[in-house]
């Protein structure tokens, strides 16, 4: 039975990644609170007397200093009768977040939304230091907040967008997303992330459209390419996604998952020649990726009984006699030549594989049936027996040592090794299997 196209389908794996553009925004948390040290007047609350002249000294040292800048602010916070004014714990939030003292800053920033709830950049604060520690439940309250209140920065629509998407709400993301881009159309993160609902929604036509504008501004960049190829691939038009590949490929663009991804697609069009070529590619910013896939590849040749054509692929990697890496290498190589029945040769590639792996089930078993092919009963026995005391190996040697007893005429030793397969995994035709055979059993008496 050929099962190519199904195993080759599985290994393409290109279901569109729709959050594959909610990566985290470029936006510097820092910068947006050291920016909100100068208070707007009329709208947020005073500080007193004594607190603005300290707040004058400790301002500028925010960000070059900022443990000295607590140290000062915390000198005048204990020594005060009176609790600090919601303005001064505003300010002392963004030292101990420049110090990289969060709960601290969560506290301070709190209570200054607590006193005074219109507090807007208290709020914005708030909403950054939560979305920074990847609280994204708790921050969406607070940019909400402030958008409530006011605030038209794109960054504080972005950032909201962000976290409603973490927390999956699209709808309200995207509303967010979109005002983001009204303030600020260039944005890269704002576009990402209205990619990645678009593809999540199966929004299909926007979001070719946001891709092919990024990829305008911003050829240089590959992951555009790759998210254009599966928004064709989730659309079924896989030739021009492989054209796409193959343009991006030509322009040196293609990274390792572009060149992947394309190499999938020439093998399921059967386009041997080119995806051996593309996966050989692969090989060179990705040895172990690239392996991967080639061996994969003549896997699948080896089960469409292209037999020539696994060949060639498999003549492209080399095998370092005493690797421990390379035993799928020799296992696929194994099985090339079992397909081709040479079977010493089979027996040889095993032979090698065994010496570095002597407990490998898999081998264990390919040993077996190249020497039961070879009318070797008994090393295909000693073989098949060495297998099943392999975890993993078990089953199959139970299945294989069955067929071997069942043909010596030796029932009840079937039977044993069929009922220790169905006691791994239940099988209708295995369970018929031991039905015909338990009745060859002669009776006692």
């Amino acid at each position: 039975m050929k099962t190519s196209k199904l195993i080759l389908l599985l290994s393409l794996a290109v279901a569109v990644q729709g959050a594959a553009f909610a990566s985290e925004p470029k936006v510097d948390p820092k910068r947006i609170i050291n920016e909100s040290s100068s208070f707007l007047k009329e709208r947020e609350p005073e500080m007193t007397e004594e607190e603005y002249a300290l707040y004058q000294k400790v301002v500028t040292m925010l960000a070059s200093n900022p443990e000295f800048a607590v140290k000062l602010l915390e000198a005048m916070y204990t020594q005060d009768k009176e609790p600090p004014s919601p303005a001064f714990q505003f300010i002392l939030g963004n030292a101990y977040y420049a110090a990289n003292q969060s709960d601290k800053a969560e506290a301070d920033y709190r209570g200054a939304v607590k006193r005074y709830p219109t507090f807007l950049r208290a709020w914005v604060n708030l909403g950054v230091l939560y979305y920074s520690s990847g609280r994204y439940a708790d921050a969406v309250p607070c940019f909400s907040k402030a958008v409530e209140l006011g605030d038209r920065d794109s960054s504080t629509f972005g950032l909201l967008g962000y976290s409603l998407q973490r927390e999956g709400d699209l709808v309200s993301a995207e509303m967010a997303y979109m005002q983001a881009l009204s303030g600020d159309p260039a944005n890269v993160d704002w576009k990402e992330g209205l990619l990645g609902i678009c593809i999540e929604g199966r929004q299909f036509t926007r979001a070719e459209s946001l891709v092919k504008n990024l990829i305008k501004e911003h050829p240089e960049d590959s992951q555009y390419w790759l998210e254009y190829a599966n928004i064709f691939l989730a659309e079924g038009r896989k030739v021009e996604a492989t054209v796409l590949l193959e343009t991006a490929s030509g322009a040196g663009l293609a990274n390792t998952q572009e060149l992947s991804l394309l190499g999938d697609l020439y093998a399921e069009q059967e386009m041997t020649r080119e995806a051996a070529a593309i996966y050989q590619k692969v090989l060179v910013p990705s040895p172990e990726l690239g392996e991967k896939k080639l061996i994969h590849y003549a896997k699948v040749l080896i089960s469409s009984e292209k037999l020539q054509d696994a060949q060639n692929v498999l003549g492209m990697m080399k095998v370092d006699e005493n690797d421990p890496d390379g035993i799928e290498l020799r296992q696929t190589r194994a099985d090339l030549f079992a397909a081709q029945r040479k079977w010493p040769e089979e027996l040889k590639e095993l032979d090698g594989l065994l010496k570095i792996a002597p407990m490998n089930g898999k081998a264990l078993i390919s040993l077996g049936r190249a020497y039961e092919a070879d009318d070797d009963v008994p090393r295909a026995t000693l073989a098949f027996e060495t297998a099943f005391g392999v975890q993993g190996s078990t089953y199959v040697a139970s299945l294989e040592l069955a067929n071997i007893e069942l043909k010596n005429k030796h029932y009840a030793k079937s039977v044993e090794y069929l009922q220790k397969a169905l006691s791994i995994e239940k099988s209708d035709e295995v369970q018929d299997f031991l039905v015909r055979v338990r009745s060859m059993v002669p009776k006692e008496g």
